[in-house]
């Protein structure tokens, strides 16, 4: 037999296929990862509720499926946690804010969830969020912040929204997480936390029976161990869904099949970051992932967008906080508010853009995607850091700054991203290559950030 624990560190198809051969109970699986959420989960505080009973009763009625020769699909008993503005049938959805404490539970499953139910996973919990899944840092100053797993000693940044996700898989307490990325939440906690974030394109995974934040940015995407585990992962959750109109027209992609074809004559573009400052450890990571993708028969050049990185991150954030005040204003304005402080002050953010103002910034964001697009000609993806830095202490945050700078402009232009863990810094904390691809060529972003976790060694190990 396989201790499950022996499992943890290679993540979800490893552990399914464990389970497929006889090699481990779908029920120890759930137990090692309950216990495992029991032991680390008051010093960590990446779940706000855990689903015990219920994760246990799913893995024996496997189990008794797979007795009978039966298995669900390609995670039959393979945990996963949900982030908490993600609905889960008889279970609350906070959204990481007492502002919704009076709401009853959800009576069904995300579309993302079903899928993934469907697939076999078992939901053991749901995990932390910032407030309205609105900050990148991963701070929650009203339910607490979550602890990046790969420091025991000081209690840095776990990157966010999706801050409880990325420690869940970070610290091998689960393989799989949902999070959500409107304008970097996947994968800024994917860098600062060590695993792989997919952010995928604009309408093609359903956002139904999802707390929005501003649908014209928000996605959902996958966190795991391996890149492999996000292709099947995303791939389990294609479809066209009558509920979410942005999925109409989308197109059926083979996320996992091309996964091993490695970069050889791809052309992968260096992006130019517009004088932006990178940490020099990050700077060095990143460089000799992209020798490493040259050695590897990679063509790499230089690319530079029609407009500045930081430009297109101020004009993301500007359309995110009128969506985000026009849905929420009212709890932001609320005497006593009872919204944190810094997610307030980004929600009045969009108070003063006028509708004219806000109209004319939504055409705008057409021509320059069309204008983007155009300076990809011959360009297969590009290559550039997730983060300017590693994970910094939480008391060194600075609440009005973006920590997303690098990561916003995938969402304005409607691409797909995902960030892969290539290297540590000094300090022990991980570094994360973000490969961004057009819209619908996840399997192409997917298919180079597999052949960098390759060159990395990866994946990266878990926290000691």
């Amino acid at each position: 037999m396989t201790s499950p624990a022996d499992l943890a560190p290679l993540g979800a198809i490893a552990t399914a296929s464990a389970i497929a051969d006889g090699k481990v109970s779908a029920r120890a699986v759930i137990d090692h990862a309950l216990e495992r959420i029991g032991a680390e989960n008051t010093r960590l505080h990446a779940f706000i509720a855990v689903t015990s009973d219920e994760a246990r009763a799913e893995a024996d009625m496997l189990d008794a499926l797979q007795a009978k020769g039966h298995r669900r699909g390609p995670f039959h008993g393979v945990p996963l946690a949900v982030k908490d503005i993600i609905d889960v049938s008889g279970q609350k959805t906070r959204a990481g804010s007492v502002t919704r404490d009076h709401l009853g539970p959800a009576s069904a499953d995300a579309w993302c969830v079903a899928r993934l139910r469907a697939a076999g996973a078992v939901v053991v919990g749901k995990t932390n969020t910032v407030e309205y899944a609105f900050g990148g840092w991963g701070t929650n100053v009203i339910a607490g912040t979550p602890v990046n797993p790969h420091d025991r000693k000081v209690h840095r940044v776990p990157g966010g929204s999706s801050s409880g996700s990325g420690v869940a898989v970070g610290a091998g307490l689960v393989p799989l997480a949902f999070g959500t990325d409107t304008g970097g939440s996947v994968r800024l906690p994917a860098a600062w936390c060590g695993l792989v974030g997919h952010k995928t394109s604009y309408g093609l995974i359903s956002r139904s029976g999802v707390v929005p934040l501003a649908l014209a940015f928000d996605t959902i995407g996958p966190m795991t161990r391996t890149v492999r585990d996000a292709a099947v992962m995303a791939q389990v959750m294609l479809g066209s869904d009558p509920t979410d109109a942005s999925t109409t027209g989308a197109p059926g992609l083979d996320l996992v099949t091309g996964l091993e074809a490695g970069v050889k004559g791809l052309t992968l573009g260096l992006l130019d970051l517009g004088g932006l400052t990178v940490d020099p450890e990050v700077a060095a990571a990143i460089d000799a992932s992209a020798k490493a993708l040259e050695k590897a028969g990679a063509r790499i050049v230089r690319v530079t967008l029609p407009e500045t990185v930081s430009a297109y991150t101020g004009l993301c954030g500007a359309l995110m906080m009128v969506e985000g005040y026009s849905r929420y204003g009212k709890l932001a304005d609320a005497d006593p508010c009872l919204v944190g402080a810094p997610v307030a002050g980004r929600m009045r953010g969009g108070k003063a853009i006028s509708g004219p103002a806000y109209f004319d910034a939504v055409e705008a964001r057409i021509q320059r995607i069309a204008s983007a697009n155009a300076a990809l000609d011959g360009i297969d993806a590009l290559i550039l850091p997730t983060t300017l830095f590693t994970a910094i202490p939480v008391s060194e945050v600075d609440e009005d700054g973006a920590p997303g700078g690098l990561t916003r402009f995938v969402n304005y232009l409607e691409w797909c991203g995902v960030s892969v863990p290539v290297a540590k810094s000094r300090a022990g904390m991980p570094i994360g290559l973000q490969v961004v691809a057009r819209r619908y060529r996840d399997d192409l972003a997917l298919r180079i950030a597999r052949a960098a976790e390759l060159a990395a060694g990866g994946p990266l190990a878990l926290p000691a």
